[in-house]
């Protein structure tokens, strides 16, 4: 799966945000891009859709989780330290 990768600290994940969604949810992947679609209830003003993005992700993989990259753009890399891709996949159920 294109969306994850495994580095020495945990797994990037490679997300594309959907801001002011009805609920936080994950999408599917969009094989175009190589990237999960996430949608995510805060708006995209004063970093609440990037700390509400982090915050789902600990909440769903049960790690720390890091945004590494696209803090101002709809395409995020997040990883999620100390886990492997394997687990990631399994904690998404994908």
């Amino acid at each position: 799966m294109k969306f994850l990768k495994e580095g020495k600290d945990g797994t990037l994940l490679f997300i594309h945000v959907q801001p002011n969604a009805k609920e936080n949810a994950i999408e599917g992947v969009d094989e175009w891009r190589g990237r999960l679609k996430v949608k995510i209830k805060a708006p995209p003003v004063e970093g609440k859709a990037n700390r509400e993005v982090v915050k789902f992700f600990s909440r769903l993989l049960g790690a720390e989780i890091e945004l590494v990259k696209g803090e101002a753009s709809r395409e995020k890399d997040l990883l999620a330290k100390g886990l492997s891709e394997e687990e990631v996949r399994k904690k998404l159920g994908l």
